[in-house]
């Protein structure tokens, strides 16, 4: 069982994108009820992770396959509720690109992440398919990262 104060809810959260960024199977499970379900906006092409060995899965390819780098941005947790919210950016470097959005998560009693809803911020400026976020947010100004951190794989 692992805590479940806002500060080990978003401990878990912050594990859970440490596994991701890691592409460790192993320590994203760690952090989910084995049938959990992470949720995407409709038509994105992975579709939903159903079970946390597939979530740990699509992120290892993403890895794989994009160089997906994560960085969490903000955090709020209602702890009576088993529940948070992030935002988060999700660099692509193989593709010279990176989203930016949030994500719901309900947690079991346990502690451990039962759901996650997506929500990115969608581009509506064709000109500029490579990023992904809102338009003229001061993201620089309110200290987002701007380029993706680097990683020791």
């Amino acid at each position: 069982m692992r805590e479940t104060t806002a500060a080990g809810l978003e401990a878990t959260i912050r594990e859970y994108f440490d596994g991701c960024n890691e592409a460790s199977a192993e320590k994203i499970v760690g952090c989910m009820e084995p049938d959990a379900v992470h949720y995407f906006p409709a038509g994105a092409p992975q579709g939903t992770f159903w079970g946390a060995r597939a979530i740990a899965e699509g992120w290892r390819v993403a890895v794989q396959n994009l160089g997906s780098i994560w960085t969490v941005d903000r955090v709020l947790v209602d702890a009576a509720r088993l529940e948070a919210v992030i935002e988060w950016t999700h660099f692509k470097p193989k593709q010279g690109i990176h989203l930016r959005g949030d994500e719901w998560y309900i947690f079991s009693e346990r502690g451990l992440i039962r759901e996650i809803r997506a929500y990115y911020a969608a581009p509506s400026d064709a000109s500029n398919p490579h990023t992904h976020e809102l338009g003229d947010y001061d993201y620089r100004g309110l200290g987002y990262p701007l380029t993706a951190p680097k990683m020791n794989r």
